[in-house]
């Protein structure tokens, strides 16, 4: 009885380490994914069972059964984590059981650029195949009441960088990141603001932070450009800054600016209307902000490209026509 215990014994136990060794063989095997890479998608609230069926039916796994074994054996089946995850052709399945235990998603990333609109903003969201879409069909208003914002134009509002997250993140999280951001940013910048600005608030030195961002090619002109428009502002002068103008004709423009444009009245044309336009006309950068709230000391009130990014500065209307013409009309 002694010898038959004994040999099922050893018969058992030569059955655990070549069971093991074929485990052992396995997760360490590259899975040789076809193409060289493949994306896949766990879902949110998926067991480890669940998980390994799903690797299935994406074609990763031929069966799920030795990766939920070598999963409890190594004791990483309770932090598996949901997401997007690309894997390289040769992974092995314990590399895979690593990334889905450390959570190592596929993050997606989206750029909003200093000097865009709002609706280029929208449209660079919706082209974006990382980030599920759910305000398409929303108007500003109703897109501003979602991130608790007490205004009704977007304009302006959100913070222009790059931000990272994970796929199919709605786009309603990406846009409050963006605008918590800049009141974030703004408020700080405010409270450090120059002394004696001719604004009344936070809001209308955005404004001035957005036409700052649209007028300059060069940026250490940022802070000159601002004082040009501080010191317009203080004397009553009127800013006649294209792009307001620009803005105020939304569709309309085509690329050209003519006289016509210039005297036809808008809410945004400051070459009608006095003091700032009702809103920013694009999101302006930490730069601008910084420029609008710490202009340069100037006596300048124009200024005139040079066709290279620069601008020439005057302080008074006769100084400026010269400008005009040496940079301008010569050309």
């Amino acid at each position: 009885m002694i010898k038959i215990i004994k040999k099922w014994f050893l018969l058992t136990l030569i059955a655990i380490c070549i069971l093991g060794a074929l485990l052992a063989y396995y997760a360490a095997s590259p899975l040789r994914l076809q193409p060289n890479s493949q994306e896949i998608v766990i879902q949110p609230n998926s067991g480890l069972k669940s998980i390994a069926n799903q690797l299935v039916e994406q074609g990763v796994l031929t069966e799920p059964w030795r990766f939920i074994i070598i999963a409890k054996l190594l004791n990483k089946e309770k932090n598996l984590q949901a997401g997007n995850y690309t894997l390289n052709r040769n992974v092995t399945p314990y590399q895979l059981l690593l990334s889905l235990n450390h959570g190592k998603a596929t993050q997606g990333s989206a750029t909003f650029i200093e000097g865009r609109t709002f609706q280029q903003m929208r449209d660079r969201i919706k082209k974006n195949d990382a980030i599920k879409q759910t305000i398409t069909v929303l108007s500003e208003p109703e897109i501003l009441k979602l991130m608790g914002s007490e205004y009704s134009i977007a304009e302006g509002l959100f913070f222009p960088d790059t931000y990272y997250f994970d796929r199919n993140t709605a786009d309603t999280v990406i846009l409050k990141r963006s605008y918590d951001a800049m009141q974030s940013k703004l408020k700080v910048a405010w409270e450090r603001r120059e002394a004696g600005l001719p604004y009344k608030n936070s809001y209308e030195a955005l404004i001035m932070a957005s036409i700052v961002e649209k007028e300059t090619g060069k940026a250490s002109e940022r802070p000159m450009i601002a004082g040009v428009f501080i010191n317009r502002l203080r004397i009553g002068m009127r800013l006649q800054t294209d792009p307001t103008v620009i803005y105020g004709m939304g569709a309309q423009y085509n690329g050209n600016i003519r006289k016509k444009d210039l005297l036809t009245d808008t809410p945004y044309n400051t070459y009608t209307r006095n003091g700032l336009p009702p809103s920013p006309i694009a999101m302006p950068g930490m730069a601008a902000i910084e420029a609008a709230l710490h202009p340069e000391k100037t006596k300048a009130l124009y200024f005139v490209g040079k066709g290279d990014g620069s601008h020439a500065f005057s302080n008074n209307l006769e100084d400026h026509n010269r400008a005009v013409v040496k940079y301008q009309l010569k050309k």
